[in-house]
C-alpha cells in the first residue's frame, strides 16, 4: 500500500484531513503525521484506539512517501515543499504559496480532478475553504447557463485563523461575562471579535483584503477568466463554519425551478429551502457535516438573469478535507 504524509496534523484543517482517512479505513501503519512545530514526544489521535506520532518536519526526510498532503500556511509550504518534491513525492497543497504558478493546477474534486494528471511538478494546490463552498454549487449552473458575474460576500467563522483565533473568541466572551477586560486579548484579531464583526480576512492588498483577492482568483482559476467576481469577506463571532449569500448573473435566461434541480443533482450539495419560519439552514446547523447546504434560492431582479442563494458549511470539513480527501483517494488508486 502506498505511504502518506500529512503535513500540519496539530492545526484543524490536518485533524479532519486524518478523520476522513480514519474514517476509511487507512491503516495507520501507511501514515505519516508531521507539523513544523512539534515538540518531541507530540501525538495526535488517529480514531478512538490509535496515537500517531507526531514528527517535526524540519528533520523529516520524504524519501519512501508516495503523497505528501500540506495542510499549513503558505510561509510553511513554501519552505518545505520543496523537499518532497525533491523526494519524488506527490504534494498536495492547501495554502495559496503557489496560486500564481501557472504550473501548479487548482483542483476541486469533481469539477477538473482529471489536472492530477496534468500537473508538471507532482504538485496541485486546492481551493480555500470558500472557494470551494461557492464554486461546488456553481459547477452545474455555470455548464448550462454559463456565469458571468458573481458577487459573494462571506461571513466566515474564526476558525479561517487557526486554534489561537478560535481561542481569542472563547476567552473574549467568557472574560465578558466576567467584566473583565479584553485589552491584553486581541491578538489575532487586533479588534473585539466577541460579539462583533470584523470585515477584514486576511492582510489588505491595495482595496482588498487578502481572503477577498484570493476568492477572485480561485474562482476564475475554476470558472474560467472571463468571470467577474466581487467579494465581500468578514469574520463574525462563530468557531467553525462559513456562511455565504451569492448573487450570479449569466448570460443567459435563468429559470429558478431548473437551477434548483442543477443544485439537487451537484455531488455533495443539499437543499433545504422552505419559505417559512427556520426553513433554511445555519451555521450551527451544519458543524461535523460534509455537504454544503443551500437555502433562500430565489430569482434577483435587479440583475438580467440573475439569481441569489443562501450557502452554509463547515469549512474545515466540506471546505478542505473532504476535497483534500477525495484527490488523496483518486491518487491512490493510480
Amino acid at each position: 500500500m502506498k505511504k502518506l504524509a500529512v503535513v500540519g496534523v496539530l492545526d484543524s484543517t490536518g485533524r479532519e484531513i486524518l478523520s476522513f482517512l480514519e474514517a476509511d479505513g487507512f491503516s495507520a501503519k501507511n501514515l505519516v503525521a508531521l507539523d513544523h512545530k512539534a515538540p518531541m514526544g507530540t501525538q495526535v489521535s488517529y480514531g478512538e484506539d490509535t496515537d500517531l506520532d507526531v514528527f517535526n518536519l524540519d528533520d523529516y526526510n520524504f524519501n519512501g512517501i508516495d503523497i505528501a498532503v500540506f495542510a499549513t500556511p503558505a510561509p510553511v509550504s513554501k519552505k518545505y515543499i520543496p523537499a518532497a518534491l525533491a523526494a519524488k513525492t506527490k504534494v498536495i497543497d492547501c495554502s495559496d504559496a503557489y496560486m500564481s504558478d501557472s504550473d501548479v493546477p487548482m483542483v476541486l474534486f469533481g469539477i477538473n480532478d482529471d489536472a492530477l494528471e496534468t500537473s508538471k511538478k507532482g504538485l496541485v494546490s486546492v481551493p480555500s475553504p470558500e472557494a470551494t463552498q461557492l464554486l461546488l454549487p456553481l459547477q452545474k449552473i455555470h455548464a448550462q447557463y454559463k456565469v458571468r458575474r458573481i458577487i459573494c460576500s462571506t461571513y466566515t467563522s474564526t476558525s479561517v485563523y487557526g486554534k489561537d483565533a478560535m481561542d481569542e473568541l472563547f476567552s473574549q466572551t467568557r472574560k465578558i461575562y466576567m467584566n473583565d477586560t479584553l485589552a491584553d486579548d486581541q491578538k489575532v484579531f487586533g479588534k473585539q471579535i466577541a460579539f462583533n464583526i470584523i470585515p477584514q480576512v486576511g492582510e489588505f492588498i491595495g482595496e482588498e483584503t487578502a481572503a477577498e483577492w484570493v476568492l477572485n482568483v480561485e474562482s476564475k482559476k475554476i470558472l474560467g477568466a472571463n468571470v467577474k467576481v466581487h467579494a465581500n469577506c468578514a469574520v463574525v463571532p462563530a468557531f467553525i463554519g462559513s456562511a455565504q449569500y451569492v448573487n450570479i448573473e449569466c448570460e443567459q435566461d435563468v429559470d429558478v425551478a431548473d437551477v434548483k434541480n442543477l443544485l439537487q443533482k451537484t455531488k455533495g450539495i443539499v437543499v433545504f429551502d422552505k419559505q417559512v419560519h427556520g426553513g433554511y439552514v445555519s451555521l450551527t446547523d451544519v458543524q461535523g457535516e460534509d455537504d454544503i447546504y443551500i437555502s433562500r434560492l430565489r430569482q434577483d431582479a435587479s440583475a438580467d438573469n440573475g439569481i441569489s442563494f443562501w450557502s452554509v458549511s463547515d469549512n474545515l470539513r466540506a471546505g478542505t478535507a473532504k476535497n483534500v480527501f477525495n484527490l488523496v483517494k483518486k491518487l491512490l488508486k493510480k
